[in-house]
C-alpha cells in the first residue's frame, strides 16, 4: 500500500470513528427542543436574584433532564398578569405566590390541590394556614421573613438612654422621646401613609395586645377595644419621631438620624456598604405592656396550575425549590429572601455566623402571617386607609376603625 494510499485509509477510519462518537453523543443526550418543558414564573428580578433562580434551576434541569421556562413578575403588575393568564389559559405550570394571596387564588379554584402530594409538618408552623384552603392544600412554604427593631447605639448613647433593647412599648416610647430631644435626629421612625407597607408595622401592635382583624371565621373585628388601644399606641409614636414611607425612613436610619426603626432583613446587606462605622444592634420588637412580641411574617409560596399538562414534573419543581438544601441555597445566594420556610435549616451556622441574622431567626418564632382569606387585600387597604387617618389627624382610632369595620362587614357579606 503506497503512502498516499495510507493516508485515505486513516482519512477514512478516523470518519468513521468520529461518526461513531457523535451516534453514541446522540443517544445520551436529547436535543432542548424535545426535552420536557415546565414553566414556571417567579418575582426575583434583580440581577443578583435572577442569577440566583438560574443557577439553581440549572441543577434542576440537568438532574431531571428537562427544561424550566423562567418568566420574571414585577410586585406592580404581576397578580394582574397572573390573573389575565389563568382567564386566557395561558397560565404557567408553577407560579410563585405572596403569602396573602394564596386564598385569593386557591378560592378561586385555579390551583391543583396538592393535599396528597405535600406534608407540610417540616415547615414553619405559622406558614401552614396560608397555604391551605377549606381543609387542603394548594401552595408550599418556600422562603420567609419578618421585621425586628433597629437601634442606633450612638444616638442612645448620646441622649443618656440605656442602650438596652425596650422590654415593652412604653420603654421603647420614652427612649424614643429622649432620642427625639437631640439635634438633627428621630426618635422612631413611624410608617405612613404607605399602601402594604403600613399594615405590617401595626399589626404587631394589635397581636401583642390580643386584638385581631378577623376572628376564627374571617369575620370583621376592626372595632375591637384592643385594637383601638393597639392603633392608638402606635400613633403616639408620631411625636417622638418622623412619620414618613418605609423606603425614606430605611434611608434615613442608615445615615443614622434615626434611634429605633422596624425593618427587614434587607437592611442588613445596605448597611455595610452604605455606612459601615454605623453603631447599631438588632432586637426583638417591643410588645404592648404585659405582652409577648410579635412581628409580622411574609413568605413565598409555590403552587401549581390546575390547569398544567406537566403536573409531574411541576410537582418536583416545587418540591426541589422549597426542600431544605437548595431554599438554604437560594437564601444564601440571596440574603434578602429572608430564611427557608423549612425547619432543618435553622441550625445552620450560617444563620448564627452572619451577623443579625439570629435575631430574625429568633423574631420569627414570635412572628405571625396576616389572616388567610380570599378578601384580605381589601381588609388590608380598610386598615391601611383607617391608621392614616388617625395619624394625620383626620379622626380618632375609635371613629376611624368603627367606619373601617362597616366597610369591612359589607365585604365579608358579599362573599357569604
Amino acid at each position: 500500500m503506497s503512502s498516499r494510499q495510507r493516508v485515505a485509509a486513516i482519512a477514512k477510519l478516523s470518519g468513521w470513528i468520529i461518526a461513531a462518537l457523535l451516534l453514541a453523543h446522540c443517544g445520551t443526550e436529547q436535543p432542548q427542543s424535545s426535552l420536557p418543558t415546565v414553566r414556571f414564573w417567579h418575582f426575583w428580578s434583580e440581577p443578583a436574584q435572577r442569577s440566583a433562580i438560574q443557577t439553581i434551576v440549572r441543577q434542576f434541569e440537568q438532574q431531571y433532564q428537562c427544561r424550566v421556562e423562567l418568566s420574571e413578575l414585577s410586585w406592580n403588575d404581576g397578580k394582574a398578569k397572573l390573573f389575565a393568564a389563568f382567564n386566557a389559559g395561558t397560565a404557567p405550570d408553577v407560579l410563585e405566590l405572596g403569602s396573602d394571596w394564596v386564598a385569593q387564588f386557591s378560592a378561586a379554584g385555579v390551583l391543583a390541590d396538592l393535599s396528597d402530594s405535600v406534608d407540610l409538618a417540616r415547615f414553619l408552623p405559622f406558614t401552614h394556614p396560608p397555604a391551605q384552603w377549606e381543609g387542603k392544600t394548594y401552595a408550599v412554604p418556600w422562603v420567609v421573613d419578618t421585621r425586628v427593631l433597629f437601634l442606633n447605639d450612638s444616638l442612645l448613647q448620646e441622649a443618656g438612654v440605656s442602650t438596652q433593647p425596650p422590654a415593652d412599648v412604653d420603654q421603647w416610647y420614652a427612649q424614643s422621646q429622649a432620642v427625639q430631644q437631640l439635634p438633627d435626629a428621630y426618635g422612631t421612625g413611624v410608617n405612613g401613609a404607605d399602601p402594604h407597607r403600613l399594615y405590617k408595622k401595626v399589626l404587631p401592635f394589635l397581636w401583642s395586645n390580643g386584638g385581631e382583624l378577623l376572628d376564627s371565621t374571617g369575620f370583621p373585628t376592626f372595632d375591637r377595644p384592643e385594637n383601638i388601644e393597639a392603633v392608638e399606641r402606635y400613633v403616639q409614636f408620631a411625636k417622638v419621631g418622623l412619620v414618613e414611607t418605609q423606603r425614606r425612613l430605611d434611608d434615613l436610619f442608615i445615615q443614622g438620624k434615626i434611634g429605633f426603626w422596624i425593618s427587614g432583613s434587607w437592611l442588613l446587606d445596605r448597611i455595610p456598604k452604605e455606612n459601615p462605622s454605623l453603631r447599631y444592634r438588632l432586637a426583638l420588637v417591643p410588645p404592648m405592656p404585659g405582652g409577648e412580641s410579635r412581628s409580622f411574617a411574609g413568605g413565598e409560596y409555590l403552587a401549581i396550575a390546575k390547569s398544567t399538562k406537566q403536573f409531574r414534573l411541576a410537582l418536583q419543581l416545587v418540591r426541589y425549590l422549597t426542600s431544605a438544601d437548595v431554599a438554604l441555597q437560594f437564601c444564601k445566594l440571596v440574603s434578602s429572601a429572608g430564611f427557608p420556610a423549612d425547619t432543618a435549616t435553622f441550625a445552620d451556622p450560617y444563620f448564627a455566623t452572619v451577623p443579625g441574622r439570629a435575631v430574625f431567626a429568633q423574631q420569627l418564632r414570635f412572628a405571625r402571617m396576616t389572616p388567610v382569606h380570599p378578601q384580605w387585600l381589601e381588609f388590608e387597604r380598610l386598615f391601611e386607609e383607617a391608621v392614616t387617618k388617625v395619624l394625620y389627624g383626620k379622626q380618632t382610632a375609635a371613629e376611624a376603625l368603627r367606619q373601617a369595620q362597616q366597610q369591612a362587614v359589607q365585604i365579608a357579606q358579599r362573599r357569604r
